[in-house]
């Protein structure tokens, strides 16, 4: 048993109270007892009913690209976790310059403003701050708010639910008995699903789910958005790597919700991995923690260091002893997926 079975294994006396909980504050934002805010523009939800990661940040990346692209002005909204800055609005990028540093806007969203040139990236505790700034300040047209479907003191015109294909519900229990940050009932607020991830390892499965969460919520499109191509860059070299050969006897490491997707789409590159080190998600590093890293990857044989652009935003500042590269994913959400978005934007208008 691991250590996060023995945790929802404790904690499982508890799910039903926490699950009461929930459905007990989102009845109070429902029935209008706890204040919901309406904006005057349209606000699209991209969130998740389990903990851990789910795929949200690169599908908020790939659909504030697409949203640019049709000619709309998308603003991304954050929470900003694990950034120091605590004002009610704060500014990491306004598009044309990012203002904040990782310590204080977080590592998502300073990840987010550096592959989002010309989009605005704004976070705060209660979202509805920066939503207004953006609305104000910045004349975005469309809010996205990403990792939203909790966050109920917003009312929005498309809330998408994630799944990783990979790890579905989970044990499709309730905190802290489970994955689940609210019951499954939850999900008929919803307006649409979406399983993320989806590979030919995982394809059946995603499909079943599929078929399952359709006949449960009928009415309420799902979509499978597949990884999409693989990008690895070199940052001493400040270039794409086209022959992955190069990277032989590599040591990987990473700070994310969802170790295991990195370290499969590192396998499904053929990649030679010598030695893989998870750490828990949004750590924060410093230089000797970092020393560390090198250290060990080259006692294990290593020539060269692996990393995702999450944690490249934190180390960028930092010194390290091989040569670092950064593997991009970049997330298929596929033409039915875009076309729904679009079409109930213009409804909106």
């Amino acid at each position: 048993m691991t250590r996060l079975d023995l945790y929802f294994a404790l904690g499982r006396p508890f799910s039903p109270f926490y699950g009461i909980l929930m459905r007990i504050r989102s009845a109070l934002y429902e029935n209008n007892i706890l204040k919901r805010h309406t904006l005057p523009i349209p606000v699209i939800s991209i969130g998740n009913l389990t903990v851990g990661g789910t795929g949200k940040t690169p599908v908020v990346l790939a659909l504030a690209r697409k949203l640019k692209e049709e000619g709309y002005h998308p603003a991304v909204i954050s929470r900003g976790y694990g950034g120091k800055a605590k004002l009610k609005s704060n500014t990491v990028s306004t598009g044309k310059e990012i203002l904040l540093s990782v310590e204080d806007g977080g590592d998502e969203p300073v990840m987010l403003a550096k592959n989002l040139p010309g989009i605005p990236v704004i976070t705060g505790k209660s979202r509805i701050h920066p939503c207004l700034q953006a609305i104000g300040l910045h004349k975005a047209d469309v809010l996205l708010l990403d990792d939203g479907f909790q966050h109920l003191a917003i009312k929005r015109h498309i809330d998408i639910v994630l799944f990783n294909a990979t790890t579905l519900a989970g044990n499709s229990r309730v905190l802290p008995g489970g994955v689940l940050r609210e019951p499954v009932n939850a999900l008929h607020r919803c307006h649409a699903f979406m399983l993320t991830g989806v590979n030919s390892a995982n394809r059946d499965r995603a499909e079943k789910f599929s078929e399952l969460f359709q006949s449960r919520f009928p009415g309420k499109p799902l979509f499978l958005s597949e990884t999409g191509d693989y990008e690895v860059w070199s940052v001493d070299e400040q270039k794409e790597m086209t022959d992955l050969s190069l990277l032989w006897q590599t040591a990987a490491f990473c700070a994310i919700a969802n170790p295991i997707r990195f370290h499969d789409s590192i396998k499904m590159i053929d990649i030679d991995l010598v030695r893989f080190s998870p750490f828990a998600d949004h750590r924060k590093y410093s230089q000797s923690s970092l020393d560390k890293i090198c250290d060990e990857a080259s006692l294990a044989g290593a020539k060269s260091l692996l990393t995702t652009e999450k944690d490249f935003v934190k180390i960028e500042h930092l010194k390290w002893t091989l040569p670092l590269y950064i593997l991009k994913i970049n997330q298929n959400t596929g033409k039915d997926f875009n076309d729904y978005i679009l079409k109930a934007l213009i409804k909106e208008e």
